[in-house]
């Protein structure tokens, strides 16, 4: 059976100042997200899972699904923070989501084979895939045997901010330790930086390896999602900001010796629009690609 594509598509897009999901930034009004499933339908994924919001699901189903209609089986699945487990409440006041990894809970009833889950705003190239569809085509029928594709630090900044990225351990045979987000990353003075919780600035390694949220799961992963999510509400129901993140739950299952996670490297240089000055270079890069032959404009033909 060929892997799934989980993209994440519900966030809110606060930093950039709208959906930008729906952007189009290739020279025919490519999404970043069209590009992912080209590269991913290249790669040997067979079917595409997107998670949103209620809110804009007629625009979404509009502006993008319907691009994919004879090439790939889509499904769309919601994010929303009433969906939580019966014997907890949320507080009233709150309107941000619950995070990446409750985004990705949501689609359990929708994937039952291996899968990956990425950002539907991220740009990650297809070495990045073909190393994920390979290492999910092998896993079919396993258990507690996961992967995530590590980023050189130095292909995912972006000229116009401080960046946060998921800096990993990983041990000598290239698997993952542990995860620790970082934030404010850029190069300054010539340095590259991070900012810390304090406001401070430290070094951080320029041959870093680093998470773009790109995982690699089998089924049983919603059944530890599930569990440790009502221990995370347990702490944090009645909090307005506090979020589950997937790096949190693998951490866990690491720590706790519940499973393995496979650092799969690639060279791919990793771009995007964390900032609205971002717009145009990325614009730049996706002309250059298609130009290149990298890909054909449009990449879905009716």
């Amino acid at each position: 059976m060929k892997p799934t594509l989980f993209i994440l598509a519900a966030g809110m897009g606060s930093r950039y100042g709208g959906l930008k999901q729906l952007d189009g930034l290739g020279p025919s009004g490519e999404t970043i997200m069209d590009y992912s499933v080209y590269d991913a339908l290249r790669a040997g994924f067979g079917k595409i899972v997107f998670v949103i919001r209620h809110d804009f699901e007629q625009e979404f189903r509009d502006k993008v699904v319907s691009k994919y209609e004879g090439h790939v089986p889509v499904e769309v699945v919601f994010q929303d923070i009433n969906n939580i487990p019966e014997g907890y409440e949320v507080n009233p006041e709150r309107t941000k989501p619950w995070g990446t990894n409750h985004a990705v809970l949501m689609g359990k009833d929708a994937i039952n084979e291996p899968f990956a889950v990425i950002n539907a705003d991220d740009y990650y190239g297809p070495d990045s895939f073909k190393v994920l569809a390979d290492f999910l085509k092998n896993a079919e029928g396993k258990k507690n045997e996961y992967c995530m594709v590590g980023f050189n630090i130095g292909n995912t900044l972006s000229e116009n901010g401080g960046v946060s990225r998921g800096h990993c351990q990983v041990s000598e045979d290239g698997f993952l330790t542990g995860v620790n987000e970082c934030h404010g990353i850029q190069y300054k003075d010539g340095k590259l930086v991070q900012t810390l919780a304090d406001g401070t600035e430290a070094p951080f390694p320029e041959d870093a390896a680093v998470s773009m949220n790109m995982w690699g799961f089998t089924p049983d992963y919603f059944e530890y999602s599930e569990e440790s999510f009502r221990d995370f509400l347990a702490a944090h129901s009645k909090e307005l900001k506090s979020e589950f993140y997937i790096p949190s739950v693998v951490n866990e299952l690491i720590n706790n010796g519940t499973i393995t996670l496979k650092v799969e490297k690639t060279p791919s240089k990793w771009f995007g629009v964390t900032y609205a000055a971002d717009r145009p270079a990325t614009v730049e890069q996706f002309r250059k690609l298609t130009e290149d032959g990298v890909y054909p404009s449009p990449l879905f033909q009716k």
